[in-house]
């Protein structure tokens, strides 16, 4: 049964640098050697209006529509997770391909059922996930949806332009 354990700061010093690291690929036109399972996302910062970016992973597409679901590792408190509340145009880079879109949060179930259908895809990932955010599972597919439906939620980017499929 999922359960949270600790609390999932953001992270400071170094570690904040790491972890921002790759935004200088997608500065430097090289966001394509990440692959199609990481994404620059491009919001407003709700209190200054400034630019920010924060670099992601894609845990999933939604291949009607175009949209790229991102779950927010850190909860509802990340601050690029605040943000797209409160301004939903964004931008996302996945290699090569920038695109203009419109971010918004999935619902609980929507966040747990896009859990469940990630975790079994990628079970490394999923598990250090689990851990950095202090969460235990027993890896089991609804423990995965309480995961998502409880603790994690995801965000919806779907891009502007109806012909990028």
């Amino acid at each position: 049964m999922a359960r949270k354990v600790k609390g999932t700061p953001s992270p400071v010093g170094w570690r904040r640098r790491l972890v921002r690291a790759p935004i200088h690929l997608y500065h430097w036109h090289l966001g394509a050697l990440l692959g199609s399972r990481i994404c620059l996302l491009n919001h407003t910062g709700r209190n200054s209006g400034r630019p920010r970016q924060v670099v992601l992973e894609v845990s999933g597409r939604d291949t009607q529509t175009g949209a790229y679901h991102l779950a927010s590792g850190l909860g509802p408190t990340a601050q690029w997770y605040q943000n797209i509340q409160h301004n939903p145009q964004v931008t996302i880079q996945v290699g090569r391909h920038r695109l203009p879109a419109l971010a918004h949060p999935m619902t609980p179930e929507e966040s747990g059922r896009a859990m469940a259908v990630y975790a079994p895809r990628h079970p490394r990932t999923a598990k250090r996930l689990m851990a950095i955010c202090g969460i235990e599972t027993d890896g089991t597919p609804e423990d995965y949806y309480r995961i998502g439906h409880d603790h994690l939620p995801f965000v919806e980017v779907t891009p502007e332009d109806p012909s990028i499929r």
